[in-house]
């Protein structure tokens, strides 16, 4: 009797299958994860720390008190003005983006509660083309800066972003001015706005409200500039420092306030909100404002009073 051969009477042994993603390889340490306990680990490595890029509607998970989430501005797109076209119309690039992320544009804005403060928060999307600022995206930002006025609420930010979209040219760069401008409105009415910067957080955005926080905190290790490191060397033919543009060296010179592991974002963000704005305490809530109507024919952007 031939022990090895297959009890089913088959000449060939079965090919035993194994589910995909089982391991994930750490890109920074090269540890070999396993994918269940790596997700319980909110996608950070056990060996290094690394923080692995997770999705947009993961921060809301993170951050917000849990089915505190209430999406806003939804059902904007963005448009084709220029009949931009490279190698592909921009206008497929879009329908493409959408069609694998399953979002409109690259940027998700609502309300929610930490701790039961409310707060009025925009997540970027690095699947959408990379996260990039278009005119909807920056619109979006704006109006939900206008939420926090209205409600006179906390604003945050979550950026991870490759800056501005060049298929809308100039349209895309006054999103910066447009963003900034309700960034001082905030400020007038001494609204707090935390900004959280992710990796990657470079161009436009960092250009503009990613850098302009309150209180700018960061993930660890995270890619933080304007131009990439790579173009900035060429540029000026010298060979860069260690560690240039990351978290880190960002919070040696001043320009980032906090590096906060994942697991602590949301205590640290409670604590901040206490300290910064005295009502919160008293606005503690179990139910957020309603949503008024978006007014398509006027700005939504409220200069600031000079």
């Amino acid at each position: 009797m031939n022990i090895f051969k297959p009890q089913d009477g088959s000449d060939q042994p079965q090919k035993r299958e194994i589910p995909e993603n089982l391991w994930n390889k750490c890109p920074s340490c090269g540890d070999l994860c396993y994918h269940k306990e790596l997700a319980g680990n909110l996608w950070v490595c056990f060996q290094c720390g690394y923080h692995y890029p997770i999705d947009a509607m993961q921060y809301f998970d993170l951050l917000f008190d849990d089915g505190s989430f209430q999406e806003r501005h939804v059902g904007m797109v963005s448009k084709d003005p220029l009949g931009f076209k490279d190698t592909k119309k921009y206008k497929d690039r879009i329908k493409q983006s959408r069609e694998k992320t399953k979002r409109e544009d690259a940027v998700i804005t609502g309300l929610g509660t930490i701790e039961g403060m409310p707060v009025a928060m925009a997540v970027m999307d690095f699947k959408f083309m990379g996260g990039s600022m278009v005119s909807v995206v920056g619109e979006k930002i704006a109006r939900c800066m206008k939420d926090a006025v209205t409600s006179q609420i906390p604003m945050l930010i979550v950026s991870r972003s490759g800056g501005a979209r060049m298929q809308e040219s100039i349209l895309s760069l006054m999103q910066l001015a447009k963003t900034s401008a309700m960034l001082a409105r905030m400020a007038e009415d001494r609204l707090p706005y935390i900004s959280i910067l992710t990796h990657p957080t470079t161009g436009g955005v960092t250009a503009s409200f990613a850098m302009l926080g309150d209180v700018n905190l960061a993930e660890p290790k995270a890619l933080i500039g304007f131009a990439g490191p790579r173009v900035i060397k060429q540029t000026i033919n010298t060979d860069l420092p260690e560690g240039f543009q990351s978290s880190e060296f960002l919070l040696e010179h001043g320009m980032v306030d906090r590096i906060v592991h994942r697991k602590d974002f949301r205590r640290e963000l409670a604590d901040i909100l206490a300290f910064m704005w005295p009502d919160g305490e008293s606005r503690r809530v179990n139910e957020l404002p309603e949503e008024a109507a978006d007014d398509q024919t006027q700005p939504p952007v409220e200069p600031p009073r000079v």
